[in-house]
């Protein structure tokens, strides 16, 4: 059973080939299936501003989704950078990048975005959440083991927080855990309700 009643009559698709947002999602307790893999250029104009781009990338992979919505169905799209010194960090071209990134994160905070579009067959909306977080110094020898470890190629900012460098090299984080893993629960889950309302009124 579905605590809120406004979500037992939806059906969600996520648009996303993230083991770790495909677990989350498990997590709210919400019934929904993967969609099918499709053909999306992540590319955003240079000039978008560092917090827009997760919301500009989110938007392009709900619009290229090429199915066609049914009356209950919400299709979810998220994605999530790692901005630092007001530049957007992605995800790491190979290990020599990997542990380039690592050694620039070290140290310091930066901020994790992620921009989250809601779809339907009448209407969308864009939701994003910040997080900032604080590394303590790591050394080479740490950045190299996790990278060969755990080779964080797929994960905005070379590395995943709940892996082995969460435990051993944050000090600090102000904002949502999970929306650093790359979903922002609770923001998901209060924007299904409050886009639910919105519809009703359409």
């Amino acid at each position: 059973m579905i605590c809120d009643p406004q979500l037992q009559q939806i059906e969600l698709i996520l648009a996303s080939g993230s083991p770790r947002r495909r677990e989350l999602m498990a997590g709210l307790g919400l019934p929904f299936r993967i969609a099918d893999a499709y053909s999306v250029e992540e590319r955003y104009p240079a000039d978008t501003e560092p917090h827009e781009v997760p919301r500009y990338l989110s938007q392009l992979k709900s619009k290229a989704y090429p199915d066609t919505l049914g009356e209950h169905e919400i299709l979810v799209t998220a994605d999530t950078v790692v901005i630092h010194s007001g530049q957007v960090i992605g995800k790491p071209r190979d290990r020599a990048d990997a542990l380039r990134i690592l050694g620039i994160l070290s140290g310091s905070t930066h901020e994790v975005v992620t921009g989250l579009t809601l779809r339907s067959a009448r209407a969308a909306t864009t939701l994003s959440e910040t997080a900032r977080v604080t590394f303590g110094p790591l050394s080479p020898e740490q950045i190299a083991y996790y990278v060969d470890n755990y080779r964080p190629y797929d994960k905005a900012g070379a590395y995943g927080i709940q892996e082995w460098i969460g435990y051993v090299g944050i000090e600090r984080i102000e904002g949502s855990f999970y929306n650093v893993m790359g979903l922002p629960t609770r923001l998901l889950y209060t924007g299904l309700i409050d886009f639910l309302h919105t519809q009703q009124n359409i």
